[in-house]
């Protein structure tokens, strides 16, 4: 499965892709910041992710950057079953790598996997943000997610110890709902 966005193209991990996951990855201060990726991160760790299977209904894709001299690696996005909720919604997870946070491509693809997320069915994701990155709190809540009042201990493999986290939802309505967060508009660009 493959996405385009305005500025980026969303695609599956390849096995030749480890390297350049593991320069970008491999950093203590991209790493501290997600709850499932350990710490130190190794070549083994890399690979071992890019061969996870895949599941068309909780898909994961490496951000990348077209450009004259091919696609670039940028981060990573994608749905999982991280949080246990009632209703079983999945979890939006995201990492850019440093040098080039602030650029707005954490918002511009996570507004494209909710947009697939609508069209798989799905009515509410969650994410959370663990509270010394309240960055990535104005990525969610730029990218139409609302904050529901609770802190959540999560366990970080890399920290190697629970950390309170800020939870949040973001319902899915119909595809003419004005309260999109820009989904729609990311659509139309696309």
């Amino acid at each position: 499965m493959f996405i385009r966005s305005e500025r980026l193209f969303l695609r599956p991990g390849w096995p030749e892709d480890w390297e350049e996951l593991l320069s970008l990855i491999g950093d203590e201060k991209v790493v501290r910041h997600l709850a499932n990726v350990p710490w130190p991160y190794t070549a083994h760790d890399a690979r071992a992710f890019i061969a996870l299977p895949h599941d068309r209904l909780l898909p994961r894709f490496f951000i990348t950057q077209p450009g004259a001299s091919g696609a670039r690696l940028v981060g990573g996005v994608g749905l999982h079953s991280g949080l246990e909720t009632a209703d079983g919604a999945p979890e939006l997870g995201y990492w850019i790598a440093r040098d080039l946070w602030g650029r707005g491509y954490a918002s511009e693809a996570g507004r494209a996997v909710l947009s697939l997320a609508r069209t798989l069915g799905y009515e509410r994701i969650v994410a959370t943000h663990f509270i010394d990155n309240p960055a990535s709190g104005r990525v969610l809540e730029k990218i139409g997610f609302r904050h529901t009042g609770r802190l959540v201990e999560r366990f970080s493999k890399s920290r190697g110890a629970k950390f309170p986290a800020r939870e949040y939802e973001r319902r899915l309505g119909h595809c003419d709902s004005d309260d999109d967060g820009g989904l729609m508009r990311s659509r139309r660009a696309a």
